[in-house]
């Protein structure tokens, strides 16, 4: 199962990056042996400043065709690590294809892509920086993949 990981907003080389990209590297050696990834990142900007409704459009663009959608954002499911992984491998046992993260920007995402989603999922009752929300998806998929593998990263 392809994950996609599409978001508002462009991120700039630097420590978020830099764990990103580990993070889905690891999560990508990982996730291979049990059919999970690889992972990308797909980034969209409005430039021409048309709020959440232009972004949305963009993240619809960014979305693989038949994509699972799942957003991040604050009214969604609360998870453990575990149950994460479950959910990841529940979906991949039902033969989806691609898994779409969606991360909006500075507002949210639009209310007519939250309702187009397939599920939604909160990292707590925190509000988070949309780049940080990166990071913590990553390292998240890479638990979750090793969770499902059996490795020691897990500690619960």
């Amino acid at each position: 199962m392809r994950v996609s990981i599409c978001a508002v907003g462009r991120l700039r080389a630097g420590p978020e990056q830099t764990l990103i990209d580990d993070y889905l590297t690891r999560f990508d050696r990982t996730g291979r042996p049990l059919a999970l990834g690889p992972a990308q990142v797909s980034e969209v900007e409005d430039k021409k400043g048309g709020g959440m409704s232009a972004e949305a459009d963009l993240l619809r663009r960014a979305i693989p065709k038949g994509a699972l959608i799942c957003t991040l954002d604050e009214r969604g499911k609360l998870l453990s690590s575990p149950d994460f992984a479950e959910l990841l491998s529940k979906w991949r046992d039902e033969g989806r294809q691609d898994l779409a993260f969606v991360i909006g920007g500075a507002d949210g995402i639009d209310p007519t892509l939250r309702a187009e989603a397939d599920y939604a999922i909160s990292l707590g009752k925190m509000v988070w920086p949309h780049m940080l929300v990166r990071v913590m998806l990553a390292e998240q998929l890479y638990r979750a993949s090793n969770i499902l593998a059996g490795g020691p990263y897990h500690r619960a």
